[in-house]
């Protein structure tokens, strides 16, 4: 065996006791919140206990997921400027969740968004149309995540195509992969609810941002903490020159003698900033963490936090981007994965091999390969509370059982309810590993933005809204938003589409927010106008309720 093949072993070895160690201390935490979870508000919202500083930390882990440390990074690697779009992007939302939807969310709500959306409406078709929207949201989310798992073992277990590790070939690695995460992701959920998937999730968090510090340390420490130095070798590796430090290598594309292809890109680019910014504050598994904490001034001040740890991962993706680019370079990472995903893992590599050899490489490799596993983990999971809390609370006791259920009753159908979501997600996951991660992340976030976001800002806000308005503002959002990713590039008609050798893509744009929004929102404005329906009584206790949190605690069930 030559020391390559040793280290490789070495190295493979550490990942999987890093992983099981990982594994073991998450599933102690989430037996022991297991032993507290007894009410729905235990299982829900984890007994509104948590502090700012711990809500905080699990707001900035549900986000800060595997697509963002590893997307993004390779994003900024093999585009430089228009990478770093994304963490601006990403991180502007929060300004949007901040100003106005937590403090009101919290004071007004219980358990989830349609406690919101449905107090001054009838209660059944509202809920059961928010939790299709959350069911839809969270499972594209999901796929994302778990996809993502299965390609995470099998490239950093080192398995090529053609070769095994402990008996897998790289299709069964990523397959196994996807299982185990569902697994574990079934188990925070089923026995921890909401206090453990939260301890979980605080954990991750300070292992990303242990590790993302780690990696930018060592990075700007081969350039002697020189940041110009960094970005001016990584533009000159990237083979674009100074065109890697300006914006239009990739999004807002300026094509020479096509006027009308080059409005299409500029058009694109603002839809995806619109989705990025307008989707977090109605992604279902963000807004249930508003619910977590005792009063709504923790929850502004869990936002806070949560943005001051986004805000400093996001700047530390900055290096390692532009760290990959220079130390490892462009050939090497898409040789690896052609969207870049690999760029994080394979900069830890290169730092480790400057700094102690191929023994600190692995080191290192396993540490932030440990740390990407934790990210998925962690994600999957908030996911997974936000869907089963919304089958459970909107669906099954609001809608069925007309609010009649007992907190036990309703509690047992949250945990059948995630069995159920993780078993489908492990499913549709194995069968969708040839998608792409960023496609399906990005139109979870249109959804949101289109279907969850107007409607939530509508019954906040507008005196009139009624509950034809909510019905049609979340299903025309939601499905104007599928239906034009459908039509859009992105499925057909070019050659990094998802279905090859057909064109039937009449949408110009690859992300549908700039024209699905506006539809949802024009929906829910229509829907209202054409209903004689109103409730001001009601909207004036849901204003109260909002400023103050009176009645918060209660279910509505009129």
């Amino acid at each position: 065996m030559t020391l390559a093949q040793e280290a490789g072993s070495s190295g493979r070895t550490l990942t999987i006791l890093l992983f099981l160690a990982m594994i073991a201390v998450t599933l102690v935490i989430t037996i022991r919140a297991g032993r507290q979870t007894k009410s729905a508000t235990d299982f829900h919202s984890g007994g509104r206990g948590f502090s700012g500083v711990q809500n905080g930390f699990a707001i900035g882990s549900d986000y800060m997921s595997a697509a963002s440390f590893l997307g993004i990074a390779g994003m900024i690697a093999l585009y430089g400027y228009d990478g770093f779009l994304y963490s601006i992007g990403f991180l502007v939302a929060w300004l949007v969740a901040l100003l106005l939807v937590a403090e009101l969310l919290r004071n007004s709500g219980r358990f989830t968004m349609a406690d919101v959306l449905s107090y001054r409406m009838n209660q059944r078709p509202v809920r059961t149309a928010a939790a299709v929207s959350t069911m839809t949201v969270s499972i594209f989310y999901l796929l994302a995540q778990m996809v993502g798992a299965g390609a995470l073992i099998a490239l950093l277990l080192g398995i090529e195509p053609g070769e095994t590790y402990l008996g897998m070939s790289a299709d069964t690695a990523k397959i196994m992969g996807i299982v185990i995460v569902g697994i574990l992701m079934i188990v925070y959920v089923t026995f921890g609810g909401m206090k453990g998937t939260t301890w979980v999730q605080i954990i991750k968090a300070g292992m990303l941002m242990g590790g993302a510090l780690l990696l930018t340390v060592l990075v700007l420490a081969v350039y002697d903490f020189d940041l110009g130095s960094l970005m001016n070798d990584a533009a000159n590796a990237s083979g674009a020159g100074q065109s890697f430090l300006e914006p239009g290598l990739r999004y807002g594309v300026e094509v020479p003698g096509d006027a009308l292809q080059t409005l299409w890109n500029k058009l694109d680019l603002i839809s995806l900033g619109l989705a990025l910014v307008l989707g977090t504050a109605g992604l279902p598994h963000v807004l249930i963490r508003f619910y977590t904490v005792p009063d709504a001034k923790t929850a502004r001040a869990s936002v806070n936090w949560g943005i001051g740890l986004i805000g400093s991962f996001y700047l530390m993706t900055l290096v390692l981007g532009f760290g990959a680019a220079a130390l490892v370079g462009r050939e090497a990472i898409t040789a690896q994965d052609a969207a870049g995903n690999t760029a994080a893992p394979q900069l830890a590599e290169a730092a480790g091999d400057h700094f102690g050899g191929s023994g600190l490489a692995a080191v290192l490799l396993a540490i932030i390969a440990a740390v990407a596993f934790a990210a998925i983990l962690s994600t999957v999971a908030g996911l997974m509370i936000a869907s089963s809390s919304s089958l459970a609370h909107d669906f099954y006791n609001s809608v069925l059982r007309k609010g009649r259920a007992s907190e036990g009753e309703e509690v047992k159908v949250a945990r059948m309810s995630a069995f159920g979501v993780g078993a489908v997600a492990i499913v549709l996951a194995i069968f969708a590993q040839s998608l792409n991660v960023a496609f399906l992340v990005a139109l979870a976030f249109a959804m949101a933005a289109s279907a969850n976001l107007p409607t939530l800002l509508l019954s906040l806000f507008w005196k009139r809204f009624n509950t034809r308005g909510a019905v049609a503002g979340i299903y025309g959002g939601l499905i104007s938003a599928v239906v034009l990713v459908l039509f859009s590039p992105v499925v057909s008609g070019s050659e990094k589409a998802l279905v090859t050798g057909a064109d039937f893509a009449w949408f110009p744009l690859a992300n549908p927010g700039l024209v699905s929004i506006p539809l949802g929102l024009l929906c829910a404005v229509v829907g209202t106008l054409t209903s004689g329906e109103r409730d001001a009584r009601r909207f004036a206790e849901l204003q109260v309720r909002a400023l103050t949190g009176a009645g918060a605690e209660k279910a509505s069930t009129h």
